[in-house]
């Protein structure tokens, strides 16, 4: 009995971090994190991944299996949701992950981009070439969709029916639009570009229309 509309309210960049010291893994393939975050994986040295890394024990870091970058991560990477090996160190907390890549020489770890840039002093963040080169995470990336497949916008869910009954709501809604990139930048995301604003817009405007309450401005 719920009717929701889908809206996109931020970006993100899910960001694969190593160790300061790791000079030789500055872009990594998607069928290189496969194989050593994939559920069988016996990967446990770097120069398992490219022969030409050293020989190097692989500590690997990540997210608790109930974080939606977990989630994300392992359906874009392994290619199902919560499919990932299991001997790795997980962390609900984004700076444990940090503490362990940045104190492990052969570390390795991933979380959201904001918070990469937070501890860019910290840890190194990897290209991902997923098939037509290595690209870096950044805003811009994020927000064009280069940066494949760690990518990822992020929705709110407003239903039909609750904007329809309760005006609070859709004043909430109404505030939470037309302040969205402020509220995207301080929960750590990265805000819409022009045209994704644009897009925020129109689909604001199109559940406003189809719960029958008018829009102001």
């Amino acid at each position: 009995g719920v009717t929701p509309a889908p809206l996109t309210v931020a970006n993100d960049a899910l960001t694969v971090v190593v160790n300061k010291e790791n000079t030789f893994a500055t872009c990594l393939t998607t069928e290189q994190l496969e194989k050593i975050w994939a559920p069988k994986s016996e990967v446990t040295n770097w120069n398992q991944v490219d022969p030409s890394f050293p020989d190097e024990k692989l500590v690997l870091f990540g997210p608790g299996t109930d974080s939606g970058t977990f989630d994300y991560f392992t359906e874009a990477i392994n290619g199902e949701e919560g499919a990932s090996r299991t001997d790795f160190t997980p962390s609900e907390d984004d700076n444990v992950i940090v503490q362990g890549v940045a104190g492990s020489k052969g570390g390795l770890g991933y979380f959201g981009f904001t918070y990469y840039e937070e501890n860019a002093d910290k840890v190194n963040a990897v290209q991902i070439d997923s098939g037509d080169g290595c690209v870096t995470p950044s805003v811009q990336s994020a927000q064009d969709g280069t940066y494949t497949p760690l990518a990822r916008p992020l929705f709110v869910y407003p239903s039909i029916e609750a904007l329809k009954s309760n005006p609070a709501f859709a004043s909430f809604l109404t505030y939470y639009v037309e302040n969205d990139a402020t509220i995207a930048e301080q929960a750590q995301f990265i805000p819409l570009n022009d045209k994704q604003n644009a897009e925020l817009q129109t689909a604001f405007e199109k559940a406003m229309s189809d719960a029958g309450v008018p829009v102001s401005g």
